[in-house]
């Protein structure tokens, strides 16, 4: 089955890594001191569990990132979907965020979503980026495209970074 994903354009490829355009695009997204149980929150939300009790598709991927000791997890909302028609969650923990426009530098890597597969491969992004000139302006995300049911060899994750980028 084909998720949707967020739309971008690729600006620059190079053998390690892609810097990408991406799209302004909508989330859903919990933020907790600790790992508790977002996912969960944020997959209820998508079940029904909003102030339209409407099911939303699931899309891909499933980011996540911390900032000022809080955890962020993000589902995209389909492109159907604006600030104005997003269903309200009721779980008044979880926020609909607009994600601007901007220049992300991608690492694609398989293997389970875990921490250390993501610090190595974030890592050797941020080397790579630094190497190249290029100035990161925000942490490193960890982007998740498959289940769990999904063999580790086959599974798409990313490490990204936002950037500056002059075309």
């Amino acid at each position: 089955m084909a998720y949707e994903e967020p739309g971008f354009t690729i600006v620059l490829e190079t053998e390690g890594y892609e810097i990408r355009l991406y799209d302004q695009r909508l989330v859903v997204q919990a933020i907790s001191e600790n790992e508790d149980n977002t996912f969960m929150k944020l997959f209820r939300y998508i079940s029904g569990a909003n102030s339209q009790s409407q099911k939303i598709a699931m899309t891909i991927p499933v980011t996540q990132f911390s900032e000022n000791s809080n955890s962020y997890m993000q589902f995209y909302l389909p492109e159907t979907f604006n600030e104005e028609t997003a269903p309200i969650p009721e779980d008044a923990s979880l926020q609909i965020q607009m994600i601007e426009s901007g220049y992300f530098a991608a690492i694609r890597y398989s293997g389970r979503p875990n921490e250390r597969n993501f610090l190595r491969y974030s890592e050797l992004l941020k080397n790579a980026l630094i190497e190249g000139g290029v100035t990161i302006i925000g942490p490193p995300i960890m982007a998740t495209y498959d289940g769990p049911f999904t063999l580790p060899m086959f599974r798409r994750n990313e490490a990204l970074f936002q950037v500056e980028w002059q075309n």
